[in-house]
């Protein structure tokens, strides 16, 4: 039996530092930690709890969110739903740790878990992309047999001469997982054709993101079998339909959507358009991973694994098992219920 509400809100907001196993390499930045903000929501002694990571291309950091939350703490004290969330607070890492704590909170109130909130008849493990960051080809193929039990890996690529050699020493070193690359921004139109051929021969199933934000028209007329994600190119649904002539699957990030609430607005839209939906993560701990894995069960590509360029992790964490990913309900949105229902 759900219950109403008896108390406000109160609202607490945490920084923590999360460091990761090793630097990890994209286009134009390299990261050797993760700074997270972390919303608790508590009401009725329930507590719901949301994490984020921010939007590093859009400065959106730690001292940014923290100042977006404590901004309107009054208002989210007196009494908030999800819905006024949207209004309150823009796209962003604030943002969804607000709407992800709120989520997690309604589902421990009326005991329903989250996946049943959002409308979901089931929710199962997926293959999640693991990621190999930027680095010689020597290295990235040694990476590549590190993760044995992997069915899909990423390849972040920058534009430079040794991408080719980067893909093919890949794919030589692991011939039985699926590729996808990641540019991050990082291709001309020239070196993006020159590097084509190499993809297509290593049997690449996707080029995520490979022009800057507001060069997507350079993709309009450019033949290419293998399709084109848009990742730093779409942040929120409102986004999706003028994306639509350039890209073939569009990568949802909570942080980048604000939350839960508009990454599955967003998924609508890219389905109402008969795109295919990709889901990541701008890094994070299991906590972040947990409400992504939602919109995750309709998703054609994931790419869930931040956790495991940690140190350490959430107790209780995801777990990654035969290239998959599972989450435990008790460690977000959960119901009245903790079966597994794998």
């Amino acid at each position: 039996m759900s219950r109403s509400p008896t108390a406000l809100l109160t609202l607490r907001v945490a920084v923590e530092k999360w460091p990761l196993k090793a630097p990890f390499h994209i286009t134009g930045y390299t990261m050797v930690d993760t700074d997270l903000v972390v919303v608790t929501l508590e009401q009725d002694g329930l507590s719901g709890r949301g994490e984020a990571a921010g939007v590093y291309y859009f400065n959106d950091d730690t001292a940014a969110m923290v100042a977006q939350l404590e901004r309107v703490r009054s208002t989210i004290e007196a009494g908030i739903d999800r819905e006024g969330v949207q209004r309150l607070l823009p796209a962003g890492g604030a943002r969804n740790a607000l709407d992800c704590a709120l989520w997690d909170l309604e589902a421990r109130r009326i005991g329903v878990p989250a996946w049943k909130m959002a409308g979901l008849g089931r929710v199962a493990p997926l293959i999640t992309a693991h990621t190999i960051s930027a680095d010689s080809p020597e290295k990235m193929g040694r990476a590549a047999l590190d993760y044995a039990l992997a069915k899909l890996i990423k390849l972040k690529l920058t534009g430079e001469p040794e991408d080719a050699e980067r893909v093919r020493r890949v794919r030589a070193m692991r011939p039985d997982v699926r590729l996808i690359v990641d540019a991050n921004q990082g291709f001309t139109r020239t070196t993006l054709l020159e590097l084509l051929p190499a993809l297509v021969d290593a049997n690449v199933e996707l080029i995520e993101q490979p022009f800057k934000i507001g060069q997507e028209t350079l993709l309009e007329d450019l033949d290419s079998p293998i399709p084109f994600g848009a990742d730093e190119s779409a942040q929120t649904a409102a986004d999706v339909e003028r994306m639509a002539p350039y890209f073939d699957v569009i990568n949802i990030k909570l942080d980048k959507s604000g939350g839960l609430t508009e990454a599955l607005a967003m998924l609508r839209e890219i389905q109402r358009l008969g795109l295919d939906a990709m889901v990541g993560n701008m890094t994070g701990t299991s906590l972040g991973m947990a409400p992504a894995l939602i919109v995750a069960q309709a998703c054609k590509f994931v790419d869930l694994d931040g956790p495991m360029f940690l140190r350490s992790d959430r107790n209780p964490p995801v777990t990654y098992h035969d290239g998959a990913i599972w989450c435990p309900e008790a460690l977000w949105g959960a119901g009245a219920s903790t079966e597994t229902h794998r």
